[in-house]
Formats: C-alpha cells, sequence, structure tokens
C-alpha cells in the first residue's frame, strides 16, 4: 500500500515539475530518439525500478562486504522543483546508506532501464566503500599539502591553502575510478535485476560530457558507456546468451 501512495505523490511532483519546466530536447540515442514518458509513466517506472532493484543491491552489497556494511538501503526522493536531475548516496547519522533522486531526474529518466542503472550506480558507491575511500585519499592530500608546504616555508595562510588544495586534489584524484566502478557493479545490480544496463547508459548521452578534463571528478561518457557494454558482454556470456 505505501508504494500505491508514493507513486501517486511521486506522479503528483513530476507533473508539478512538468508544469513549471520546458522539456529538454531529445538527443538521437541506440535505437532511435526516446521520448520523454508522461508523469505517471515516470512514477510506475521509479517505483517498479526500487521493487525490483533495492532487494538485489542489498543482496549483493550483503555478499561483497560479507555483513561488514549496512546494507538497508533507503531511497528517498528530493522534491525540490528548482534543481537539475542528479542521484546521490549518503549515509544518515547510524551508518545507514540513503540512495536519492531528484523528481527532475525521474521525470527526465527516458525509461525504466536508466533509473534502474542510476539505483544500482548509487548503491554501488556504498557497496564498494567510496565514501570512506574519498575521505581517506582527501586526508592523505590534505597532509601531503601541508608537507611539502612546510618544506617550502610556507607561511600560516599558504599552509592553509596547500592542505585544501592537496585535499580536493586527493579526493578528485580518485574519483573516476570510483565512478567506473560504480558503473560495472551498478551495470551487474541493474542486470541481475532484469533491466538492461547498455539502454540504462544511454542516459551518458543527453550530459555534458566531462571529456579529459583536468582534476575532473567523472571520467568521458564514452568511457563509462564502453564500461557497461563490456560488463553486460561478461554477463551474458557467463549466462549463456
Amino acid at each position: 500500500m505505501r508504494w500505491i501512495w508514493q507513486a501517486i505523490r511521486i506522479c503528483c511532483g513530476v507533473a508539478a515539475l512538468a508544469g513549471c519546466a520546458a522539456p529538454t530536447p531529445i538527443p538521437p540515442t541506440q535505437g532511435g530518439p526516446q521520448p520523454v514518458l508522461t508523469p505517471r509513466e515516470a512514477a510506475r517506472n521509479f517505483v517498479e525500478v526500487v521493487e525490483r532493484v533495492e532487494p538485489v543491491a542489498e543482496s549483493i552489497c550483503r555478499q561483497e562486504t560479507g555483513g561488514r556494511a549496512d546494507c538497508d538501503f533507503q531511497i528517498v526522493i528530493d522534491r525540490r522543483m528548482d534543481i537539475p536531475p542528479n542521484a546521490f548516496q549518503t549515509l544518515d547519522e547510524r551508518g545507514r546508506p540513503i540512495v536519492g533522486f531528484t523528481l527532475s531526474l525521474i521525470a527526465d529518466a527516458r525509461n525504466a532501464d536508466e533509473i534502474a542503472f542510476v539505483l544500482g550506480h548509487e548503491a554501488s558507491h556504498h557497496i564498494l566503500g567510496h565514501i570512506p575511500r574519498k575521505q581517506q585519499k582527501a586526508t592523505a592530500g590534505a597532509v601531503l599539502g601541508q608537507v611539502l608546504g612546510r618544506v617550502a616555508g610556507a607561511d600560516a595562510a599558504t599552509l592553509d591553502r596547500l592542505e585544501t588544495l592537496g585535499a580536493a586534489v586527493g579526493a578528485r584524484r580518485y574519483s573516476r575510478n570510483f565512478e567506473l566502478e560504480a558503473d560495472a557493479l551498478g551495470a551487474v545490480i541493474a542486470w541481475h535485476a532484469g533491466f538492461d544496463p547498455v539502454t540504462g547508459a544511454g542516459f551518458f548521452s543527453r550530459l555534458p560530457d566531462p571529456g579529459d578534463e583536468f582534476l575532473g571528478s567523472h571520467p568521458p561518457n564514452a568511457e563509462r558507456q564502453a564500461q557497461v557494454a563490456a560488463v553486460v558482454r561478461r554477463l551474458e556470456e557467463r549466462a549463456g546468451h
């Protein structure tokens, strides 16, 4: 019953969003242009995806972490109408993993496969321990910045700037690898839940391509799509498809 009411609330929110923002142009994708879904279709897709993908993500989480991590995912929706499409993974104060979607991402998804891949990707950040690993890299970068500054005889203000810069570089240096790792495991999760990760990764075609931006936090879109396609090929080969 809770899913029925959630679907109604999401549908209303997506409908309101559609009423206050013009649809974005749809570039060609594999299989031709994908139409924008109606609010009801978008809401139905989201609810179906969560019901099917969440238990798979939790099962894989328990397998991969050996019970060392909290695998009770909480799926939340950011209902603000004025923020762009986005999804995120974080932890609550007790360490429970949270995966969040903006209403605009739910409205912009062209099919259930895209939502499934995004959910699998964000859940994978938790399964792979990316938050603590990123914090460790940031701390190491900050320490290195301090050391280099002291060796160079920098003043206190410069040391603070070097520490901040070192933390940013340390965190971003590994962000691209983290994204590719989450893409790979996210594809596995979506595939085992019965969705098509290759179709799901089609949403990269609508994102600005970060290319090889210096200290960029995300790899090029084509590299991410190739990663997903390679993972799916291996899964299908093992399954004898």
